[in-house]
């Protein structure tokens, strides 16, 4: 019998060796922080969500703001914000930072930091240069999404020989972030260079044939909101992700089917993304079985649905033939692993054979575009082998 998630979640957090709690103190935060404004800690201990009231610091009468981890064990990432990730620290030069760092130790501890800029207050970024290659296109700037109401970029990448083998139809992978998968220029902190990596293995005679690949941009503050179905009640966010897989299966793969040559069965399209994205990835295969059959699911925030993604796994059985390809890294957090793996067990419940299932847990492994890149290949050559 399954375990709820939540009681998981509540399990995971009691450690049997109770570390000392963290008392972290932001003593100086830029001139330019809006009044009244509140300060978040996005973490890997709670998946990178950038407005979660449990991690949000008080402000105290001085002008500082405080806030208390509870125990735990290991190493936590963290990076301040205002509650997007439009409004994350920044260098003195409003240039990206890397995350922070702090060791769980047995002794309470007390960390006194500052904020030198956020980075849509901080002045103008130093431009980074494009770096996607010539063979993706913007398919279109605007892509109507009817069922939510509103437009998203949409970006296509096209295989090196595409117009050069007029008679040949190609796989599909339809990804999640689209900001970061192809451009330096478009990315938060990184992209993917999916485009890179697919015209290496073109190259060397390794792409298996080649496939397209037609990433969607996020929907900035509506991201949570369209990567679940189903409403978190500590973010109050989520419960758009029924109309967003809706557009991916019935609006946009149907275009693309349509203007581009391909092979559109369920077993030559894939869907992939990581975070939210691949929370929602793996919902849009297990709603739409006879359309998505390859399933790459990257550092998985399964934790943003609770029980309500178990249940629908065991409600709605993926196909027999359907693949997926689960990949986290131990560095994640405390509850990544754990929850990969139950809903690993719960596919492998509905009579999925483990032959259709791969499942990679690295010990270096981050929440990091870095991690997400260098594996793609692997993930890849797994989901679209014959």
């Amino acid at each position: 019998m399954k375990k709820p998630i939540s009681r998981m979640l509540a399990r995971l957090r009691r450690h049997p060796v109770r570390a000392g709690a963290i008392t972290i103190r932001l003593t100086s935060v830029p001139a330019s922080t809006p009044a009244g404004a509140t300060i978040y800690l996005a973490s890997s201990g709670n998946n990178w969500t950038t407005d979660d009231p449990a991690y949000a610091l008080t402000q105290v009468a001085d002008g500082t703001y405080s806030l208390t981890l509870p125990p735990g064990t290991g190493t936590l990432e963290f990076k301040f914000c205002r509650g997007t990730w439009a409004s994350i620290e920044t260098d003195a030069d409003n240039r990206a930072l890397p995350n922070r760092h702090l060791l769980y130790t047995a002794q309470p501890q007390t960390l006194e930091l500052q904020v030198l800029n956020w980075e849509d207050e901080g002045g103008a970024i130093p431009p980074r240069p494009h770096s996607a290659s010539a063979n993706v296109h913007i398919l279109a700037e605007s892509f109507i999404i009817p069922q939510l109401r509103r437009t998203r970029r949409v970006w296509l990448y096209l295989p090196p020989d595409y117009y050069d083998q007029p008679d040949r139809r190609y796989p599909v992978l339809y990804m999640q972030d689209g900001q970061n998968v192809f451009d330096q220029y478009t990315s938060f902190a990184g992209e993917w260079a999916v485009d890179e990596t697919l015209n290496e293995l073109h190259a060397a005679g390794r792409d298996l044939g080649g496939c397209l690949v037609v990433a969607v941009d996020n929907g900035g503050p509506r991201r949570l909101d369209e990567y679940s179905p189903w409403p978190n009640p500590r973010s109050r966010r989520g419960g758009e992700g029924e109309q967003y897989v809706q557009f991916l299966a019935e609006t946009l793969k149907p275009y693309v089917d349509k203007h581009y040559r391909t092979r559109p069965e369920a077993a030559s399209t894939g869907i992939m993304g990581s975070s939210m994205g691949a929370l929602i990835s793996l919902h849009a295969a297990l709603r739409y079985p006879a359309v998505f059959g390859r399933v790459g699911v990257f550092s998985p925030a399964f934790w943003f649905a609770g029980q309500s993604l178990l249940a629908f796994v065991a409600q709605h059985p993926p196909r027999a033939d359907t693949r997926f390809y689960f990949l986290s890294g131990t560095r994640e957090g405390l509850t990544m692993v754990p929850l990969m793996a139950a809903v690993r067990d719960a596919l492998l419940e509905t009579g999925l054979p483990a032959s259709q299932l791969s499942y990679q847990v690295l010990p270096d492994g981050q929440h990091a575009e870095w991690f997400w890149r260098r594996e793609f290949a692997a993930a890849y050559a797994w989901l679209f082998k014959e």
